[in-house]
């Protein structure tokens, strides 16, 4: 490509719109087009591709692993805020780790997934929230706590594992005493997360689409503002394998836009005023 602006036809952008779907299930809606021209242009012009067409032909050959994680990596949105929505973690402070703590009665490890963990805010909001009903709770949950975060975007991914945030990033949503209490002063003014807080969390690489290996059994999962990237039928093969990852009563917390759909057949709705949450049934 000669320009730095790359321009695409309607058939490339269905074309890439089908590869991006199988890829990994996002669903790119039709007036998009111009999503796909800034954030695949470097793309095109390190890679040297003529057009979007030859670069989808390249990434459906065999052997074009990193290219196709690359694409990924740049199509993916990773929108994440520290304690987002703070119902669902005021939920699980007050309603669930409560329950599970006297049900379990130290027999158990707790076992929590954040699925589509972007650069790990929300794994890491978790491990806070179980770190402050410890300290008001000090004989829950003996056997520990796992945090499980993944993502399909490996950048990001890298990100999280740092535990590093600039000032910025800090800012969105975490308030001055918790940033205080579980951070300390890194490199380059940034701010490093706690080795305790840390510590809880291991990050792995995933496709929602693709297998759960390893991820249960799980006493909660936290699949929040994810499922509207994806088409009805793709939501519900995706809440079909995360019910199967619960244990019996374990709890799945969705976006606020987000729900079960039809799927009542596998989780009852519990009502938190405010929130709503999925009992696995």
């Amino acid at each position: 490509m000669n320009g730095q602006k790359i321009r695409i036809t309607q058939q490339e952008f269905d074309q890439f719109c089908q590869f991006l779907e199988q890829a990994c299930g996002i669903l790119l809606a039709k007036h998009k087009q111009y999503l796909v021209e800034s954030r695949l242009s470097k793309i095109l012009i390190d890679g040297q591709f003529d057009s979007l067409g030859q670069l989808v032909v390249t990434l459906e050959r065999p052997g074009n692993s990193l290219l196709k994680e690359e694409v990924i990596n740049a199509m993916t949105t990773n929108e994440t805020l520290w304690f987002r929505d703070i119902h669902p973690y005021e939920i699980l402070k007050d309603k669930l780790l409560p329950e599970l703590a006297e049900k379990q009665a130290g027999t158990q490890r707790l076992k929590v997934w954040s699925a589509a963990c972007s650069t790990g805010q929300e794994p890491y909001s978790i491990s806070m929230i179980i770190d402050e009903f410890k300290e008001q709770n000090p004989a829950a949950f003996r056997l520990g706590e796992e945090i499980i975060a993944t993502d399909i975007s490996t950048r990001v991914l890298e990100q999280a594992r740092l535990a590093e945030y600039e000032m910025l990033a800090l800012g969105r949503g975490l308030s001055q005493d918790r940033l205080k209490k579980f951070f300390v002063p890194g490199k380059h003014d940034g701010w490093s997360l706690l080795p305790k807080i840390k510590k809880r969390v291991t990050f792995r690489e995933m496709n929602l689409l693709g297998a759960y290996t390893g991820i249960g059994p799980c006493d909660i999962v936290f699949c929040r503002n994810v499922l509207i990237y994806f088409s009805s039928e793709r939501k519900r093969e995706i809440l079909t394998k995360i019910h199967k990852t619960l244990k019996p009563g374990g709890y799945l917390l969705l976006g606020a836009s987000e729900s079960i759909g039809e799927l009542n057949n596998l989780f009852e709705m519990v009502h938190c005023r405010p929130g709503i949450i999925y009992k696995a049934k």
